[in-house]
């Protein structure tokens, strides 16, 4: 029996054994069912700043988290190896019980709490909310650092469990995104409901030839101010990566020019990768 994925717009209707284009999630049995639940790629404690969040409890670390998988197809990806991989990659259990754990012993070190990270961590939905559910119960914060492409109501159903959000707004028009697999309004609308809910913070990787545009990054920080200007902006320079291994990294001047434009609209606007 074929069933529908109802996580994401893709709207993936898989067949027995079939798995959606993310390659995380899968039919089973006339179920949709994570794949990747439980299963980690990668785990590190790092400083808050480097998901990056710089408004956010500063100065502090968070155990960062992640799986496989991924609902879009960047040809830049920085972390394709986990981002493109399926079931097959190899992988540690971790249950959320243990994960939770893990993050409450690191306190002496500074520890705030859980970082899902990495790969997209909306591919993995189950499991982000049922640790992130046990974190809160410990105690304990949740940031997610996510490309924002998840329908409305599992959305709203995982914010009040989230307490900073970096949602990655890769331009500003649908032909780009399309390029990527992916939609601009699911990823405005999932910034405009998070900004209700918790902290936010963007970041924009700018590719030269792509979405380097003056005029695109100004419709994009004038869209974000009318939320709020106080919303941070990451302005992060493009290394070659996956796919693009022959584009130039993005000029550092480039960077500090469209941060400039940024600013005539928000009021923290930071530049990465610089």
């Amino acid at each position: 029996m074929s069933v529908q994925c109802e996580l994401c717009f893709h709207h993936c209707k898989l067949a027995e054994g079939q798995t959606g284009l993310c390659r995380a999630r899968a039919n089973r049995k006339g179920r949709i069912i994570p794949l990747n639940y439980g299963r980690l790629t990668a785990l590190a404690l790092d400083p808050i700043e480097k998901k990056p969040l710089r408004r956010f409890c500063p100065g502090s670390m968070v155990l960062s988290v992640g799986s496989f998988g991924c609902n879009l197809h960047c040809p830049f990806c920085q972390n394709a190896e986990i981002a493109t991989a399926g079931a097959e990659v190899p992988t540690r259990d971790c249950p959320p019980e243990m994960l939770v754990s893990q993050a409450l012993r690191l306190r002496r070190q500074g520890n705030i709490g859980l970082a899902y990270t990495y790969n997209e961590p909306l591919v993995g939905y189950e499991y982000v909310r049922d640790c992130a559910a046990l974190a809160h119960e410990a105690g304990l914060l949740n940031v997610l650092v996510t490309n924002g492409t998840i329908e409305e109501k599992p959305w709203r159903t995982l914010l009040p469990l989230v307490d900073a959000v970096n949602i990655d707004l890769k331009g500003f028009t649908p032909d780009w995104y399309r390029t990527m697999g992916g939609d601009l309004e699911t990823v405005k609308r999932s910034i405009a409901l998070a900004a209700g809910c918790c902290h936010v913070e963007i970041t924009t990787l700018i590719i030269p030839g792509e979405n380097d545009g003056e005029n695109e990054v100004r419709s994009l920080s004038a869209w974000l101010s009318s939320i709020s200007p106080d919303t941070s902006l990451h302005i992060s320079r493009f290394f070659p990566r996956h796919r693009m291994t022959d584009r130039a990294p993005t000029p550092v001047e480039t960077v500090y020019r469209l941060a400039g434009v940024a600013r005539e609209f928000l009021y923290h606007v930071y530049t990465g990768n610089c």
